[in-house]
């Protein structure tokens, strides 16, 4: 059964795909490559307006989904360990003479 925390990480990584969905593209895309078209490829182009908010909500979405990814493991790795040791201490409990 997912919990909370997996049903926000989840919810985020939707919301980063559709803001990359919502992304312009900065070439030709993949008939441009496929032609030989695109070759303004490492042109630097400034976004502005709704493609720097759309740039800038991806880049913080993508930081709050690593950071709900680092914090789902640390929790179930502490709570694996903790049911670990305590699986250890009553088999150590059943098996002592």
């Amino acid at each position: 059964m997912l919990n909370w925390y997996d049903w926000l990480l989840m919810g985020v990584g939707i919301v980063i795909i559709v803001l990359c969905l919502l992304q312009g593209g900065k070439s030709e895309g993949a008939s441009g490559a496929i032609t030989g078209g695109g070759l303004n490829v490492f042109v630097k182009t400034k976004e502005r307006g709704a493609e720097k908010v759309v740039s800038i909500m991806t880049l913080i979405f993508a930081i709050v989904f690593f950071i709900i990814a680092i914090i789902i493991e640390v929790v179930a790795n502490a709570s694996i360990a903790t049911s670990t040791s305590e699986a250890a201490e009553e088999a150590i409990r059943l098996f002592a003479f």
